[in-house]
């Protein structure tokens, strides 16, 4: 799987130690987004994009980096040579280009402290992942979408292996303690998360 064309040079804070990073995606015609952890002087990356070398060494030492899926291997296995960095992939995923150097499953703990939440419905080997920072941060990976001018909403049912399953995941997201939601394809959602998955989840049962 490729990397974009483009290389994000700005990270925006998300909460105290999480940071998001953004490119248009020419694979995809559509923003892509990344998220590094970030913790005296060490980061742990997920689903990591190209980031220009100067923003790379803002982060501190990269000790891990995490994929949510084998659809988000992006920059994995080239900053793993350059860095000398650790991939952890989910078990089970298929078509990585490389051999991760460890893999996880459902509940295991991963670096920075992130909390693997089996979330199929993309591909069967689809993860989220959730973080206590900031009272509750949930990285939903491609479960759902928030691009400028769409709004929340989920991805389109011809990228998802199963989209019922898809919805699912997303219902399963709501018995989790967070406050803000992280996506790989739009904005985070900062506030009043519960409610703007209900109504999307009431809008799509009624669409």
């Amino acid at each position: 799987m490729s990397e974009p064309k483009a290389v994000a040079k700005k990270l925006e804070k998300i909460v105290p130690g999480v940071y998001r990073y953004k490119v248009m995606d020419d694979r995809i015609e559509a923003e892509s987004d990344a998220y590094a952890l970030v913790e005296k002087g060490r980061a742990v990356l997920i689903d990591p994009l190209p980031l220009a070398e100067s923003t790379l060494k803002r982060l501190g030492r990269v000790e891990a980096i995490v994929l949510s899926a084998s659809c988000h291997q992006r920059s994995a296995w080239r900053f793993r040579r350059k860095l000398g960095t650790k991939v952890y992939a989910p078990s089970g995923a298929e078509n990585l280009e490389e051999e991760p150097d460890a893999t996880y499953r459902p509940a295991s703990r991963l670096p920075g402290g992130l909390g693997a939440i089996h979330a199929p419905g993309p591909t069967d080997a689809h993860y989220a992942f959730r973080t206590a920072r900031g009272k509750g941060v949930v990285f939903c990976g491609d479960l759902l979408k928030n691009l400028p001018g769409e709004g929340l909403g989920f991805i389109s049912s011809e990228y998802q292996d199963d989209p019922a399953k898809t919805r699912r995941s997303v219902r399963k997201l709501l018995d989790l303690r967070f406050r803000v939601l992280c996506l790989s394809h739009g904005a985070p959602v900062l506030s009043g998360v519960r409610k703007a998955l209900l109504d999307l989840l009431r809008k799509d049962r009624a669409g």
